[in-house]
């Protein structure tokens, strides 16, 4: 498991998805770091989650379990009312919920134009793309504090443009690519605002999840990581960072990806 050792101790951490797979990872690999003073676990109805509600009884200092859904506005708006009034200040976001397929709503990647259906990809880049800007529309002001802080939105490599060579899940790879324009953009204003502040794109590579399970099928079993060795890359990944990565995209290994 890799501790994070480059932030400022002690230091306040949210995970924006943390109810299952890598989200719920990361809240448990953070609390096992003595230098976190809090983890804030942020989803639509975290306490459901009773991976979450097990760690709360064992950390009730130290972990806030919060219901938000980036879909809407309001509750991104009363999730950081809340934790703004019991945190001043914030050195690591994780943006992390996404969505592929979602049976809920009868979403499945496009396999050609036939199956475009505009409501389906309204959806995929309300969770996708608007979902983790309006997060960072509400929280980036916990970010003004001067030290090294790190907001990280989870992409993938097909939101990559110069990487599409197989074409199809349109709705995916766009909403994707859009994320990657807002936190490209976002990281920019971060600059000016907070310039100690470290805004990236990452991708955990094809990790054994929920979203993956579909089409784990055509993934070498040495390419299909655990969540718990993905969240080790990802983090590990966090911890090299250094202001000048801040807008740049990059894989579970730390290299670049194009956009």
């Amino acid at each position: 498991m890799h501790t994070l050792q480059n932030f400022e101790t002690p230091f306040n951490a949210m995970i924006q998805g943390a109810s299952r797979g890598i989200g719920l990872e990361m809240v448990r690999q953070l609390l096992a770091h003595d230098g976190i003073e809090t983890v804030v676990a942020t989803s639509r109805t975290p306490h459901d989650s009773r991976e979450l509600e097990r760690m709360s009884m064992k950390h009730p200092e130290r972990l806030q379990l919060v219901p938000m859904d980036v879909t809407d506005e309001a509750s991104v708006a009363d999730a950081a009312e809340e934790i703004d009034a019991q945190l001043d200040e914030l050195d690591f976001l994780f943006n992390v919920a996404g969505v592929l397929h979602d049976d809920s709503v009868g979403l499945q990647p496009e396999k050609s134009l036939d199956d475009i259906d505009p409501g389906l990809l309204q959806h995929s880049f309300a969770v996708n793309s608007i979902g983790p800007l309006l997060v960072a529309k509400h929280f980036v002001s916990l970010f003004r504090h001067g030290r090294r802080a790190v907001l990280a939105n989870m992409s993938a490599r097909v939101g990559s443009i110069d990487d599409n060579r197989r074409g199809g899940w349109y709705g995916y790879r766009a909403s994707k690519a859009a994320q990657n324009q807002f936190t490209r953009t976002l990281a920019i204003e971060m600059g000016r605002k907070a310039p100690e502040a470290i805004c990236v794109a990452l991708h955990p590579g094809t990790v054994d999840t929920n979203l993956s399970e579909p089409f784990q099928s055509n993934v070498p079993e040495e390419q299909l990581f655990t969540r718990e060795e993905a969240v080790d890359y990802l983090f590990s990944v966090v911890d090299d960072l250094d202001p000048d990565d801040s807008g740049e995209f990059f894989d579970w290994a730390g290299e670049p990806i194009e956009w």
